[in-house]
């Protein structure tokens, strides 16, 4: 029986110019087609512009079981510029391991903290690699690189990465123009802690067959070859598998994995498909998948949190860059919360029940979105109180192709580069998509978000012990009709029904089933009989009056709410 291989996907995150896909060469046993910038440009340039693939393999750890067998680490090289994050987020849903690379010359720069937002939204562990160690004058490199190291833990001490390891190596000593002869230093320590951090990643063959393409290629005479990451479900030779974005099926003639052929690979594993021929350029990118599992969605509701290191409010109506699955569009937001009764009621992961009212929000609540007015009051009763699940509306400038519960990011990518910012503002879970393209009309209006609604008006004057007239509580042109048969509460605590119009200004009638209370109508009765002391023509004097009975009138207080996607936008009390 041949020896069992174990995959993990470790990703090399960092700044540019860290040294990343130096440190992937110096730890690679194999390289694969898209691996140590293989793209002329890259070469051009310098520096990585896709997601560079190669691997280690080694004996497997003692705590990853008994028995013979290799343990893989597949190296997923990210690029570190600023400009390309939405490649890095790509590849960091794939990823099992995080190695963070840190110039130990530098220290954390933005794009280091920026993927190390993205380790802690997709990745369970990680490792720190402080490079290019050779940089420090030999009699102070170990208390440089102590320093450096004391610096990194207070800086994850309140991270999920908080104690984990940190390593100092030199992947390429003396730079990129060195000669091949110089030794990488460090690098057989690193590898040891890799394999330590090691675990057994939880994969399951079942399902539907999903992967992340991220090269594709032509080979003459064979066909074109996709190489990915299977994000779920396995795939076999001479299976059919869909393109959704060209919208054909095609089947898997032949299969490797590291330039070894295979006849099956499941979720997790790093595998080129060779499929009959179509042009490769037509997918430098993208998913495939079992034919029909995946959906195009115009819209989705996902459940979210928002990143603490974005600064600013996270506003609705606000657009975005939201990366879905392996795609990054413009998206607009509607945040919405659970009913302020609600707030503390344990939610059910990865379930969105369309029974339940929401509360519209006018942006994400956090303790820092909570205004000082609300702060005051509430540090006198105690506690902000925020909800356990806030979740949004996200409606695409384009349709996006993804599957059900995939990871959501949104982030500002048009923030200045050069600006010491997170641009990564929020993440979340894709917990609904709308596949109709009319899906204001055929969908939204399922979506039960309202908006909480609450008028103030004032008593007039009494009719009788059953009825009062009331103003200011709506406009001159309001049509009042409408309005007709809620209900309203007076300060004095009587329960009221607005009984119609009264008059062209905007007054109307009030009636009080179980009546007025004595005190009411003496405070009512007294008002008016200063108000009309005043003369009918002296206006001034009734203002004064007005003024003088302001100190105590009777307020008119209206509540309802009004669901957002109603047609009707009918008025709602409980």
């Amino acid at each position: 029986m041949a020896a069992r291989v174990l995959n993990v996907n470790v990703g090399v995150l960092g700044h540019i110019d860290s040294g990343k896909t130096a440190l992937a060469r110096a730890l690679s046993t194999t390289g694969s087609t898209a691996a140590f910038d293989r793209a002329p440009q890259s070469r051009a340039r310098g520096i990585t512009l896709d997601l560079g693939f190669s691997c280690l393999r080694t004996e497997l750890p003692p705590q990853l079981g008994p028995g013979p067998g290799e343990l893989q680490l597949t190296l997923v090289d990210c690029p570190g510029h600023a400009s390309l994050i939405r490649t890095i987020i790509g590849g960091a849903q794939i990823i099992d391991l995080m190695m963070l690379v840190i110039d130990v010359t530098k220290g954390m720069q933005t794009q280091s903290a920026e993927c190390l937002v993205i380790g802690q939204i997709a990745c369970q562990k990680m490792v720190v690699v402080l490079n290019k160690i050779d940089l420090l004058p030999e009699g102070k490199r170990q208390s440089a690189i102590e320093k450096m190291t004391k610096k990194m833990q207070k800086t994850l001490e309140n991270t999920k990465f908080s104690g984990c390891p940190i390593v100092a190596v030199a992947a390429k000593p003396g730079g990129p123009e060195a000669p091949e002869s110089e030794n990488p230093l460090g690098i057989s320590e690193l590898i040891e802690v890799l394999k330590s951090q090691a675990y057994l990643p939880s994969r399951d063959p079942s399902g539907h067959f999903l992967m992340a393409v991220d090269h594709c290629f032509s080979i003459k005479g064979q066909g074109t070859v996709m190489t990915g990451t299977i994000l779920s479900g396995s795939v076999s030779l001479g299976d059919n598998v869909e393109i959704p974005a060209l919208k054909v099926t095609k089947k898997v003639k032949s299969m490797q994995m590291f330039h070894t052929p295979v006849t099956y690979a499941m979720q997790g594993d790093r595998v080129g498909v060779c499929v009959t021929q179509f042009d490769p350029k037509l997918l430098e990118r993208g998913l495939i998948c079992t034919p029909d599992s995946l959906h195009t969605i115009h819209a989705a509701i996902i459940s979210l949190k928002k990143i603490q290191y974005f600064r600013g409010a996270l506003q609705t109506k606000a657009k975005f860059h939201i990366t879905v699955g392996h795609e990054t569009v413009m998206g607009r937001v509607m945040f919405f919360s659970p009913a302020p009764a609600n707030f503390n009621e344990e939610i059910q992961e990865n379930v969105f029940d369309f029974e339940k009212d929401y509360l519209y929000q006018e942006q994400y609540l956090s303790k820092d979105s909570v205004s000082s007015e609300e702060n005051k009051e509430n540090d006198q009763a105690g506690e902000v109180q925020l909800p356990k699940q806030q979740w949004a509306l996200l409606e695409f400038e384009k349709p996006v192709t993804c599957p059900k519960l995939c990871l959501v990011i949104g982030s500002k990518l048009d923030t200045d580069i050069h600006a010491n910012t997170c641009r990564l503002a929020f993440h979340g879970v894709l917990l609904q998509g709308m596949e109709d393209k009319n899906y204001t009309e055929t969908f939204l209006p399922k979506l039960k978000v309202y908006k909480q609604k609450h008028k103030e008006g004032q008593v007039e004057r009494v009719m009788d012990d059953y009825s009062v007239i009331g103003r200011s509580l709506f406009k001159k042109e309001t049509n009042i009709q409408i309005f007709v048969g809620l209900k309203v509460k007076l300060s004095t605590g009587e329960d009221g029904i607005i009984d119609g119009g009264f008059g062209q200004s905007g007054k109307f009638k009030i009636r009080i089933p179980d009546g007025l209370k004595p005190d009411t109508k003496m405070l009512l009765t007294a008002a008016s009989k200063k108000k009309s002391k005043g003369g009918k023509g002296d206006m001034n004097k009734e203002d004064e009056s007005s003024k003088n009975d302001s100190a105590q009138p009777v307020t008119i207080s209206l509540i309802f709410k009004r669901y957002v996607f109603d047609t009707q936008k009918k008025m709602i009390q409980s």
